[in-house]
Parts: C-alpha cells; sequence; structure tokens
C-alpha cells in the first residue's frame, strides 16, 4: 500500500469523524486527559494530599464559572435567538405584504401569533391579506393593519386597543367581544359586521361605515362617529353616551335601537322625530 492511499485514508477518517461532534468531543476529552494524567502522575504519587486540596480549589473555581459565566451565556444565547425568531417572524409579513391568496393570509396569521407567543403585539401590518383567517382571541394591541383585507375574518374578544384600522376593509368579519378602545377606524369598512357587545369606547371611527351591522349591546361612549354610516344597523343596547358627531340623521336610517342609550337630549329628539326605533 502506498504512502499516498494511506494518507488519503487516514483523511477520509479524520473527516469523517470531525463530522461527528459527540465523537470528537470524546476523543478530544481521551487526548486531553490521557496528557494531564500522565503529566500529574507523579502529584498522585508523591504529593497526592497537597494536589487534592488545589483541584477542590479549581472546582470551586469551576462552579463558579458556570453558575456566573455559564448562566449568562446561556441567557444572551437565548436571548438572541428570540431576537432572531422575532425578526424572522416580522420578514416573513413583509414578504407576504400585498400578496392577495389565501397562502398569503394563512402565513400572516401564524406569524402573528408566534409573534404574541414572544409578547410582541405591536406589528405592522399595513396592506396584509388576512381574509377569511382566524384571529380569534389574537392581541394586536396598537397594530398597525390600516387598509388591510380582515374581510370575513374571525375577531372574536381580539384586542385591538388603539390600533390603526384606517380604511380597513372589515366588511362581514366576525367582532364580538373584541376590544376597539381607543383604536383609529377612520373610514374602516364595518358592512355586515357583527359587534355585538364589543367595545368602541373612544374609539375614532369618522366616516366609518356600519351599513346592516350588527351592533346589539356594543359600547361606543367617547366615540367619534362624524360623518359615519349606520343604515339599517341594529343598536339594540348600545352605548351612544357622549358620542362625539351622532346626528339625529345618522339615527334614522337604524334598523332599530330599542333600549339602546343616548345623551338626554338626543333621546328626546329621538322620540319626537322617530319613536318607532326606540320603541320594541
Amino acid at each position: 500500500m502506498s504512502f499516498y492511499t494511506v494518507l488519503k485514508k487516514w483523511r477520509r477518517t479524520f473527516e469523517n469523524t470531525i463530522e461527528k461532534p459527540i465523537l470528537t468531543s470524546f476523543l478530544v476529552f481521551l487526548l486531553l486527559s490521557v496528557l494531564v494524567i500522565g503529566l500529574s502522575l507523579r502529584f498522585y504519587l508523591h504529593e497526592f494530599e497537597e494536589f487534592y486540596l488545589n483541584v477542590l480549589a479549581e472546582a470551586h473555581g469551576m462552579l463558579f464559572d458556570i453558575l456566573i459565566i455559564g448562566i449568562l451565556i446561556f441567557w444572551l444565547n437565548k436571548s438572541g435567538e428570540r431576537r432572531l425568531r422575532i425578526r424572522t417572524y416580522k420578514d416573513e409579513i413583509d414578504d407576504f405584504r400585498l400578496w392577495e391568496s389565501d397562502e398569503a393570509a394563512f402565513r400572516n396569521v401564524g406569524n402573528i401569533k408566534r409573534l404574541n407567543r414572544h409578547q410582541i403585539f405591536s406589528i405592522n401590518l399595513v396592506n396584509c391579506y388576512l381574509a377569511k383567517t382566524n384571529l380569534n382571541y389574537v392581541v394586536l394591541k396598537g397594530s398597525n393593519l390600516n387598509s388591510a383585507n380582515l374581510s370575513y375574518a374571525n375577531l372574536i374578544e381580539c384586542n385591538l386597543d388603539e390600533a390603526r384600522l384606517n380604511q380597513t376593509n372589515l366588511e362581514s368579519a366576525s367582532l364580538n367581544q373584541a376590544s376597539l378602545r381607543g383604536a383609529y377606524a377612520s373610514g374602516a369598512n364595518f358592512k355586515d359586521a357583527f359587534l355585538i357587545k364589543s367595545d368602541l369606547t373612544n374609539a375614532f371611527l369618522i366616516k366609518a361605515d356600519f351599513n346592516n351591522a350588527f351592533m346589539m349591546e356594543a359600547d361606543l361612549r367617547g366615540a367619534y362617529v362624524t360623518g359615519a354610516v349606520f343604515d339599517n344597523a341594529n343598536l339594540y343596547r348600545a352605548d351612544l353616551r357622549n358620542v362625539t358627531g351622532l346626528t339625529i340623521e345618522q339615527i334614522k336610517r337604524v334598523k332599530t335601537c330599542y333600549l339602546a342609550k343616548f345623551d338626554d337630549e338626543v333621546l328626546e329628539e329621538l322620540k319626537r322625530e322617530c319613536p318607532q326605533l326606540i320603541e320594541q
């Protein structure tokens, strides 16, 4: 067997070994053990007690290193991995932005839920396609959903407090018991949407479209509804006290506002002009 063949064989063995990290670590450990024990043999035989004390001192130092440095490195590593995953999820949302397809919608939802698991709630979803998706119980507090498409989406008990929903399409979406406190939803499309027991207090709903929306027991206290459309909306037991920009002309177009709560002056005007809306 030639020298070149032997060298090639050893090289192949070496490459196969380093491809197996556990085996490589074990071999390095054996090599270093032989070296260290060989150099320390005379201390084992003639100065064992002093050597033993030094080993114990080093062992305590090793424990301290594991406690301080090991845990710190572990924390930094996990923190870095977390930031990398969050960045990856956000990048994927950016990749699917403006892509109107079922795949894009479900990939976006998956990334939103993963970000929620990492306690990330303020997400940039501008122009994202989320139609017909399941976002029940998701937290999107402070998120930017301007011009997003959420038509026919399920958003039951979703947290959209202070979210930006300007020009957002929420047609036929299910927002029952959702929280939109202080949300910015100017020009948003809530046509045929379900907003039963939803919280819209202090929300900006200027020129929003609630045509044929189901708003039974919805809370709109302190909301801004200048120019909003409530044609054929169901406002049964809704709370519309302290609403800014609400006119009698808007209320006249609703399907019913039986047992709804209004400011005293608005209620008196309703009794005079359209009592049938507040009667059973």
